[in-house]
């Protein structure tokens, strides 16, 4: 893996002039240069990197990005946050052809800025590579303009008013990149709704298992490892479509589970919590009151 630690060597790497400015640039991506065979690559950052980017081959290939397959000829938007690690592969070392923009930004360009503290509110910066921006053409065409409102500024004379007005296209560049991600939480109804399903599954699996007894509830983080998915795009994607995150469903489940055996066993409370994961029943029962109004107890006697 090789490690980018400032703007100015991304830009010899890549064997591009040297940049206006030492802490940040954009650059159009048929100027970027491969330098390494394409078929294995990974890389890390200690800036921030906005892509939007298309990419033709010469031949159909089976090309990946991240862990699934796409098709490059439509325009994408990824977000690199420092220190994150990308991968690229392919199983050919057939050539290809780019186009679209790479906005690079240095946190200290941010400095003493509202968008510097804030940078890190838009959840995207942590998705997976391969939970990029697929773009319209109307938003590819929006991005395009503020990509090219950046550069004017970029190549202009720099006074003292160049570094606000650039922030201020880079804090636009987020917000509609934020409002187009929600579209595509909804507009990709049929991937998102395997999602669910893969989800509901895997609960399901899980709580008629051992594994609760074992193990305890399952982590955010081990039901997006399972799904493979990252653990903010998985809580962008289920508030959209369910109205709960990843943690508030994974409770429903185990309410769900509860209500079961306390419905139709005699079993005690006590040995119901520890069957759920629970170390404490005191812990149990503050979860399914918080949850249903009711005690454990109560909600069995309700059917008594």
């Amino acid at each position: 893996m090789k490690r980018i630690k400032t703007i100015s060597e991304f830009h010899q790497f890549r064997r591009l002039p040297a940049p206006e400015h030492p802490l940040i640039s954009i650059t159009e991506f048929d100027r970027v240069v491969q330098t390494e065979p394409i078929e294995s690559m990974s890389w890390c950052y200690d800036f921030y990197a906005i892509g939007m980017k298309r990419v033709s081959f010469s031949d159909k290939i089976n090309f990946r990005y991240g862990q699934q397959p796409f098709d490059f000829n439509e325009g994408i938007l990824s977000f690199v946050a420092p220190n994150q690690v990308m991968s690229l592969s392919t199983d050919t070392k057939q050539e290809t052809t780019q186009s679209g923009w790479l906005l690079l930004i240095h946190p200290d360009f941010l400095w003493n800025s509202a968008l510097f503290k804030s940078i890190r509110k838009y959840e995207f910066w942590d998705y997976s590579v391969h939970e990029s921006l697929f773009l319209s053409a109307k938003e590819e065409a929006t991005l395009i303009q503020i990509f090219k409102n950046i550069q004017q500024e970029y190549h202009a004379n720099i006074d003292r008013f160049s570094k606000q007005i650039i922030i201020s296209q880079i804090e636009s560049l987020l917000n509609y990149s934020d409002r187009f991600y929600h579209r595509q939480f909804i507009t990709r109804e049929k991937a998102n709704h395997q999602l669910l399903e893969k989800l509901e599954i895997l609960l399901d699996d899980y709580f008629n298992s051992d594994m609760l007894a074992t193990k305890g509830l399952p982590t955010v983080q081990y039901i997006s490892e399972t799904l493979n998915v990252s653990p903010n795009y998985l809580r962008g994607l289920l508030k959209i479509l369910t109205g709960h995150n990843t943690q508030q469903l994974i409770h429903d489940k185990l309410i769900e589970k509860a209500k079961e055996k306390l419905s139709v066993t005699n079993i005690s409370i006590s040995e119901i919590a520890y069957a759920l994961g629970f170390g404490h029943p005191q812990s149990f029962t503050k979860l399914f009151k918080s949850k249903t109004n009711l005690s454990p107890l109560a909600y069995r006697q309700s059917f008594n």
